[in-house]
């Protein structure tokens, strides 16, 4: 290998000085500014390299039990999966890529189990030397675990409690005492009615003997939902009818007016009062007109006697006794006759049953916009629509809602001008290449975020970095410059021209031409290994013989 020659290591101390005068140039607290700067960089730098290699986390499962989260946690850390805890340990966020396969690795392993037991609980059971009431209580907890994951799948249902009461028949008693069961759920926003009735039928079907009247449910506030009494329920069911009702014929009615004036260009209010009564009528109709002979019956009696001037004598009872004395006998004849005859009277039985929920009466309420028609600046101007209009939609209505003026039924057409809403712009669907590669919205969030760092490390690149550079380097070529070219003298004074002008002092730097100060200091150094050829001549024709010895590259 070549040696080195003295003049690079001539050049090399003198960056050196130049560097080191720089910096003590620029005293204590520009270096501070300048090591704060550098930290912060390399900070920023380090962030941006970190968040870009970390992989993307998203959900993995929510709403998770201390135990399932326990259970998850150690099955990720045996895997060497990296993970990221939430919500007290409620919510776990795994890279993206591998959400699916996790979820159903730990679905084989009957994670996460819901934060209850269910009917798991048999599968690693003893039933040889487990007694029937532990073998009870175990079907009573997976019993309720079950119900309490059933329950959990419904909507804004975030958790949720299951209890029962199963009692069992006492010993000779004919009656067997009605099961029970209390609901604690823990919801998001608030239940609608028929969400309530329908927890109340899911866990009343699947426990033998249990009313859904028997059910109560609380929420996490302490609120009661349905505390079981009939008549609350028959309320709901009732006032749910007429909800379902008036939604019914409001759609009908609003339907059939938009057809006419345009959508959007009326309003329809529909109120209906329903009678809640049970009544049974059971009522009897004779039809005397309508008789039908049952049955007849005819009985006839006849009698006849004689005259013997009061006496009585054998002769005269005896059969076919004639009167010897040829005298005439007077006799007494009498006949009667009796019929008796049954007829049936028709007879009608009727009975009505009238059920819950009858309409009393309905009151619609509709107001319609006018309409629009643009003038000769063309500009809209509104214009009222006519009487017979409004009695031609009003006569629409009352066929619609069917109308019953014995019943007390009301409907009142109105025209005014509707106000002006704010008109909102449609959503542009993504279209092009977002459209084709169906990026999401964490996708297009990642990418933003990942654009804005790139921004902002070409910004500090640029505006900080490089001046820093530029500066330092400018400062090592002035410092090279005064050090070859105008050497300060050895007491400290300034060296000065005929003219009278100092030509360097150690306040004032001078702006040097680039080009002269490296010509100059390329001249000095071959002066300097010319001076070195002459004074070690022998060296020098040994350091040339090896040049020449070396094979060309």
């Amino acid at each position: 290998m070549p040696s080195r020659l003295p003049g690079a290591e001539s050049r090399g101390g003198l960056v050196l000085q130049g560097l080191v005068a720089f910096l003590k140039g620029l005293g204590a607290s520009r270096l501070l500014a300048m090591v704060a700067v550098t930290t912060a960089l390399i900070g920023f730098f380090a962030f941006v390299i970190m968040r870009v290699t970390t992989p993307q986390m998203t959900t993995l499962f929510t709403d998770l039990s201390t135990e399932d989260s326990s259970g998850i946690i150690k099955d990720l850390e045996r895997q060497a999966i990296p993970f990221e805890l939430r919500n007290e340990g409620a919510l776990i966020m795994v890279p993206k890529d591998k959400v699916t396969r996790l979820r159903m690795k730990l679905a084989e392993g009957g994670l996460p189990k819901g934060g209850g037991v269910g009917y798991e609980i048999f599968d690693k059971s003893d039933a040889l030397g487990t007694t029937s009431f532990v073998q009870n209580i175990n079907h009573l907890r997976a019993l309720e675990g079950e119900l309490a994951r059933t329950i959990r799948a419904i909507d804004r249902i975030q958790a949720a409690r299951v209890h029962l009461v199963l009692p069992e028949r006492p010993l000779f008693s004919r009656e067997t005492p009605e099961p029970s069961a209390s609901i604690v759920v823990r919801v998001r926003g608030a239940l609608e009615p028929q969400q309530i009735r329908a927890i109340r039928h899911v866990v009343a079907s699947a426990v033998n003997g249990l009313k859904p009247q028997r059910v109560s449910i609380v929420d996490e506030a302490g609120q009661l939902l349905a505390d079981g009494a009939k008549g609350d329920a028959d309320n709901a069911i009732g006032d749910e009818r007429r909800a379902a009702f008036e939604k019914r014929m409001r759609n009908q009615v609003e339907a059939i007016i938009s057809s006419v004036v345009g959508a959007g260009r009326a309003r329809v209010q529909l109120s209906a009062d329903f009678d809640y009564n049970k009544i049974t009528q059971t009522s009897d109709k004779y039809d005397p007109e309508g008789r039908v002979l049952r049955s007849s019956q005819t009985r006839e009696e006849s009698s006849a006697t004689a005259e013997n001037g009061g006496q009585v004598t054998v002769n005269n009872e005896l059969p076919g006794n004639q009167n010897r004395d040829g005298a005439a006998v007077a006799r007494d004849q009498s006949k009667k006759s009796e019929e008796t005859n049954n007829y049936e009277i028709s007879r009608t039985t009727k009975t009505e049953v009238t059920e819950v929920g009858r309409v009393n009466r309905i009151s619609v309420a509709v107001l319609v916009d006018g309409s629009y028609s643009k003038n000769e600046k063309g500009e809209q101007v509104y214009q009222e629509r006519s009487k017979e209009q409004l009695d031609r939609i009003a006569t629409l209505v009352r066929s619609a809602i069917g109308f019953d003026q014995k019943r007390g039924d009301q409907v009142e057409v109105v025209n005014l001008k509707f106000a002006e809403a704010p008109v909102v712009p449609p959503v542009a669907e993504p279209a092009g290449l977002l459209g084709m590669l169906q990026f999401t919205k964490d996708d297009v969030m990642y990418v933003i975020e990942l654009g804005v760092m790139m921004l902002l490390g070409l910004v500090v690149l640029f505006m900080v970095i490089r001046p820093l550079v530029k500066r330092i380097l400018a400062s090592e070529e002035v410092a090279a410059a005064k050090d070859g070219a105008h050497p300060a003298l050895t007491d400290g004074s300034d060296a000065v021209d005929a003219n009278g002008q100092a030509l360097l002092t150690n306040t004032t730097a001078q702006l040097i031409d680039v080009a002269q100060v490296q010509g100059q200091v390329h001249a000095q150094s071959v002066h300097r290994v010319g001076e070195l050829a002459e004074r070690n001549p022998n060296e020098t024709a040994t350091i040339v013989r090896q040049w020449l010895s070396e094979p060309a590259e």
